[in-house]
């Protein structure tokens, strides 16, 4: 089948590269011409472990093109699909769909037959209702079916995620626009993934379902460390124990300083506001949204503590910057949280991650890049752990306490352990919910 993919942000182009791999034909639309150049050239300009080599796999192929050419991407296309931005909208936690309903608009122009119109961004309930009385509007010469497809994509692990889901969801109000969808994901019920046809609006509720479900578990979990750090418990083995009842599960469970990136921010705030709008409020996903927000404010507090309250004139070593690792995604980090207050505090900050350069160099101003964990720490009062990359996970920890000027540390996500720290020479340690030691 032909599909056009409209954008080329992390979605669509994760989506649009592995539908091509599934032996379609899939022509990416971008109107940056920077990005654009970037990607015909076989450069990613996002970092997903994978994607570059996929990508020229199946442009190699002739299966996958990028072009500014809207008309070009979508005349002959069985499906339109609608992958843009729906960041949170200034100053009111809505879902922005600025960028949604210009691409149906311009979508609309572009056809020239009658087309299945796919919408993979995450939006609101009721939105989909909204495309398909534009796309009339635009064209009723035209009748095209809306379909929600909504993603369900890790950063870091989006791929995997692509071709192994949990479940495929098709929202559609009309037979031919859940055959065609059914047809596109074909290569995944042949090997018995869930593919669950539903209508509209419930498509578009399990989206934000889903992320507020999982954004309140990493909530609640830290909720639970704080206790745990005034009653003595260990939150790494309560995890474990409620991880094993299987009414449970043990994802998402990780204690940490808080979440961000690209879905549970702007999601949950969105859910939020939809409820308020419907009179129906949600309470439980609101108190999500404040405490994930004390939860990074309590991060700087740990470190405050630990450098005997006193930051100004102390070097801070700050190891990864990305909200997760395996990303290069810097939105609604905690880094961008800890990082500024720090530096507000008066304390001179070097930062260490593998990727987040690119994104981090504007965000982050006025702190030392370092090219690796033992030149940050080089003279350094404090060593905060702030995203588990890989390369942050086997550190010498003898070695890094021999180069600080002292020794602390604020691994705030239980990489280590108090023991295993203080074994190697540091002086001081804190984690989330775990035993630590802080001189007296």
């Amino acid at each position: 089948m032909k599909i056009a993919m409209i954008g080329t942000g992390y979605v669509g182009l994760v989506s649009g590269v592995c539908l091509s791999d599934f032996g379609h034909e899939v022509v990416c639309v971008d109107n940056n011409p920077d990005k654009l150049a970037l990607l015909r050239d076989g450069k990613t300009p996002i970092f997903e472990p994978g994607l570059d080599v996929l990508m020229a796999k199946n442009t190699s192929a002739g299966r996958l093109s990028f072009t500014d050419n809207l008309d070009e991407a979508t005349d002959g296309a069985d499906a339109v699909f609608i992958a843009v931005g729906t960041p949170s909208r200034r100053g009111d936690g809505h879902a922005d769909l600025t960028f949604v309903f210009n691409a149906v608009k311009d979508v609309a122009k572009s056809l020239k037959r009658p087309t299945v119109v796919v919408t993979k961004s995450t939006v609101p309930v009721g939105t989909n209702q909204q495309v398909a009385k534009l796309l009339k509007e635009q064209r009723p010469d035209l009748d095209c079916d809306v379909v929600s497809n909504p993603e369900f994509l890790r950063e870091g692990a989006a791929i995997d995620d692509f071709m192994h889901p949990d479940r495929v969801v098709i929202g559609a109000n009309t037979e031919r626009g859940a055959n065609v969808l059914q047809e596109i994901y074909r290569p995944l019920s042949l090997r018995d993934y869930p593919v669950l046809t539903t209508d509209l609006e419930t498509a578009e509720m399990i989206k934000y379902a889903a992320n507020a479900f999982l954004a309140t578990k990493v909530t609640f979990i830290n909720e639970i460390a704080m206790l745990c750090e005034k009653t003595g418990a260990d939150v790494k083995e309560v995890a474990m124990g409620m991880g094993f009842d299987s009414r449970i599960g043990p994802k998402f469970l990780q204690a940490g300083p808080g979440y961000g990136g690209s879905c549970f921010p702007k999601d949950t705030k969105a859910l939020a506001r939809i409820g308020q709008d419907h009179a129906a409020p949600l309470q439980i996903v609101e108190t999500v949204i404040k405490v994930n927000e004390e939860v990074k404010r309590l991060m700087v507090e740990k470190i405050i503590d630990l450098c005997e309250e006193k930051l100004r004139g102390k070097t801070i070593a700050v190891l990864g910057l990305t909200f997760k690792p395996d990303t290069d995604d810097m939105r609604d980090a905690p880094s961008l949280t800890v990082v500024p207050t720090l530096v507000g505090h008066g304390a001179d900050v070097r930062v260490v991650d593998p990727q987040a350069f690119r994104e981090a160099e504007e965000l982050l101003p006025n702190v030392t890049w370092c090219d690796d964990p033992y030149a940050a720490v080089d003279g350094a009062h404090a060593v905060i752990m702030l995203t588990e990359w890989n390369e942050f996970r086997a550190l010498d920890l003898k070695e890094m306490a021999s180069r600080m000027a002292a020794p602390r540390m604020a691994d705030l996500r239980n990489m280590y352990s108090c023991d295993l720290a203080i074994d190697a020479g540091f002086e001081a340690y804190v984690a989330m919910g775990r035993r630590g030691h802080l001189p007296n």
